[in-house]
């Protein structure tokens, strides 16, 4: 069993009245974690009713609000109890139902998931204004798939297995930027199998979340668009040559990656830019959220298949991870005679530019448009992260930290 980081905050929320909503792609565990909790509560006395909307016999009892209520007190009574819905996407006009029965105030706890659909995002999110707690569940994280494959004995000290076993950790750094953290393709053995799963996944994803749940008129479109993204992920959106490539009008285009985005496919990464005349400020670039889903869109689900820009994606969602949880926003930078940087998060600190390198750097050279950022915006800090290098410098005010990738998750 991998154990997932996110489900301390799913347990701290349970002491939230408010509806806790657990969102996010679909086979990214919810299930796994929710039934974990639901074991730990009942193993210490507390009273819990589960519903999968997937599942018929379950299903059966959303007819209306009193038919659901009819069967939690028969199960439970009417005392304190937790009620976990699982995929509650299926229920329609979710959001208003659970309203209903939220203002009752009645001495349950609800806990829903859903996968990334628009109807969690939009229409619950509306009905439930001031009773909801949104959580965000993302794939199974590098430190969380590491200790995983070293069966949990370095958990507290994972940086020092990192320090002391390179070797090690490059082969699962290869296996993680080969076939990325879907649950049941980190606890798979076999490529074959991998493969496998993944595609399912994916095939999942198109029917239910695309075709059916979207609406998506051309799903064979939306694959393409998921395939051409794969392949040029961490460049600059041409949006014009795209939809032409694809066989769509831009406005077209537009609204499948916003459908992308909204399931938790890809993230939409806008440009950084206080001076508009100096730099691009309208094309947004591209990265997926999952670094399996990204390498099997692009036909490169194979560790003989890992680059620089497999590499920068993966150092994308540890940014993402560490970073927009707390709100902040990740950009990038390039100007118009061509100087850029690979990521920008602002921070309360201020911005923090971060180049990628995928390599083991040998000394601390800093690059012209690194050197360009720091003159133009100041940040009190820079940071160049790669395989192993370790050190630090001044640029005038500003100090850049050159670091092993795993050392982003403590900065």
């Amino acid at each position: 069993m991998i154990k997932r980081s996110i489900k301390q905050s799913i347990v701290n929320s349970l002491k939230l009245k408010e509806v806790t909503i657990i969102i996010g792609a679909r086979q990214i565990g919810k299930t796994t974690v929710l039934k974990e909790i639901i074991v730990d509560l009942k193993f210490s006395g507390k009273k819990v009713v589960y519903f999968n909307l997937d599942i018929e016999d379950d299903s059966k009892h959303f007819a209306t609000q009193q038919q659901l209520l009819n069967k939690i007190n028969l199960e439970v009574g009417a005392n304190e109890a937790y009620i976990f819905i699982d995929e509650i996407q299926q229920k329609e006009n979710a959001g208003k139902f659970l309203k209903g029965i939220y203002d009752m105030d009645l001495p349950y706890k609800f806990v829903v998931t859903g996968s990334g659909s628009l109807e969690l995002k939009e229409k619950i999110s509306e009905a439930l204004t001031g009773r909801k707690h949104f959580i965000e569940m993302k794939a199974v994280s590098f430190l969380e798939f590491v200790n995983f494959k070293t069966y949990y004995k370095y958990e507290n000290r994972i940086n020092k297995f990192f320090e002391i076993e390179p070797q090690k950790t490059t082969l699962l750094l290869n296996e993680y930027l080969a076939f990325g953290g879907y649950p049941a393709v980190v606890t798979e053995d076999t490529v074959e199998r991998k493969l496998e799963i993944m595609n399912e996944i994916f095939i999942s994803y198109i029917t239910k979340d695309i075709s059916f749940l979207l609406g998506v008129r051309y799903p064979d479109k939306f694959v393409k668009m998921i395939k051409l993204l794969a392949v040029q992920v961490g460049g600059i959106l041409n949006y014009s040559q795209l939809a032409q490539d694809i066989g769509i009008r831009v406005e077209t285009l537009k609204t499948f990656l916003w459908y992308a985005e909204q399931t938790y496919i890809i993230s939409i990464i806008k440009p950084y830019y206080t001076n508009q005349k100096k730099e691009i400020t309208k094309s947004p670039t591209v990265y997926f959220n999952d670094i399996g889903m990204l390498n099997f869109s692009r036909n490169s689900f194979s560790i003989n298949n890992i680059d620089g820009m497999i590499f920068q994606n993966f150092i994308f969602t540890i940014i993402d991870e560490k970073y927009k949880q707390g709100l902040s926003e990740i950009n990038f930078w390039r100007s118009k005679d061509k100087a850029e940087v690979d990521f920008v998060v602002h921070t309360q600190d201020g911005v923090l530019p971060i180049e990628v390198k995928y390599k083991d750097m040998k000394k601390s050279a800093i690059t012209r448009s690194f050197r360009s950022f720091v003159s133009n915006y100041k940040p009190n800090m820079g940071v160049f992260v790669n395989l192993g290098y370790r050190n630090s410098l001044n640029i005038a005010d500003t100090t850049v930290d050159f670091i092993p990738y795993w050392e982003l998750y403590n900065i």
